[in-house]
């Protein structure tokens, strides 16, 4: 197990690394992340939706919504918010600014492309028609919730989110074994659902998942459109994950790799 000293030198390395893969593979492994944090949004959707009580279900699917972050890191993939720590590279010289910003850029785009792609594979193969219905209404009401948070709420939930997304990735970098990693990123996930704070890259499946069945399936959701997604929900989110996530890099770095002397 590594400590944090050398978590840090390891993600400030695997974060240089990030920056200059080819833009094509940047934005494949980010289609990928996208789709996996979806399918573990609509697992935990499913576990959720008809557990018997509101507090069992919450629980229900956070135990499961993590497994979309186990696919990211253990299959390889870029995810957006994770990727805030990749302001440790460039602090500690290892990647440029440029590079963080071209990785941030790509890897959002296909974050997005691959959560609208799950959202609407699963929309029109009728997945949400699970439980007589049920799910369909619960995924309109989900994504109707978040597009009614105040923008205040929303970035600052955002923030305590990646916070912990972040922590989930750093933990991850303590462990060589698989089993290690799983443990390590599990129980953050989890306690970022269970509280109910905001995930930008989850909110690229939850909300367009929830407009497109909510024309599917007829049900009603009148502020549910995708003004009110890019500007109520995705952009004060993003912004608060980047804030969340850039801080506790910030903070790891000053502890763990900052010197007064270096030049």
């Amino acid at each position: 197990m590594y400590g944090p000293s050398e978590i840090a030198k390891r993600y400030s390395e695997a974060g240089a690394a990030k920056t200059k893969l080819p833009g094509i593979k940047m934005l494949v492994l980010a289609v990928f992340a996208g789709m996996y944090i979806a399918f573990g949004a609509f697992g935990s959707q499913v576990a959720s939706v008809d557990a018997g009580g509101a507090s069992v279900g919450k629980f229900l699917g956070a135990a499961v919504f993590p497994v979309g972050l186990l696919m990211v890191i253990m299959a390889g993939a870029e995810l957006f918010t994770g990727n805030s720590l990749i302001i440790i590279s460039v602090l500690d010289k290892k990647a440029t600014a440029k590079g963080m910003l071209k990785n941030w850029g790509i890897v959002y785009l296909g974050n997005f492309l691959g959560g609208i792609l799950v959202a609407a594979l699963l929309t029109y193969g009728h997945a949400f028609s699970l439980f007589d219905g049920k799910l369909a209404e619960t995924a309109v009401a989900a994504a109707q919730n978040k597009v009614l948070l105040s923008a205040q709420d929303a970035f600052l939930k955002g923030i305590l989110c990646n916070i912990l997304v972040c922590l989930a990735v750093w933990i991850s970098f303590s462990a060589e074994d698989a089993a290690g990693k799983i443990t390590g990123l599990y129980l953050p996930i989890m306690l970022f659902v269970l509280s109910g704070y905001e995930h930008c890259v989850a909110n690229m499946y939850f909300i367009p998942a929830g407009i497109l069945v909510s024309g599917e399936y007829g049900i009603a959701a009148d502020s549910l459109t995708w003004q009110g997604f890019f500007l109520h929900n995705l952009l004060p989110v993003t912004l608060g994950n980047i804030a969340g996530g850039v801080c506790l890099g910030l903070g790891y770095f000053f502890v763990y790799l900052y010197h007064a002397d270096r030049k």
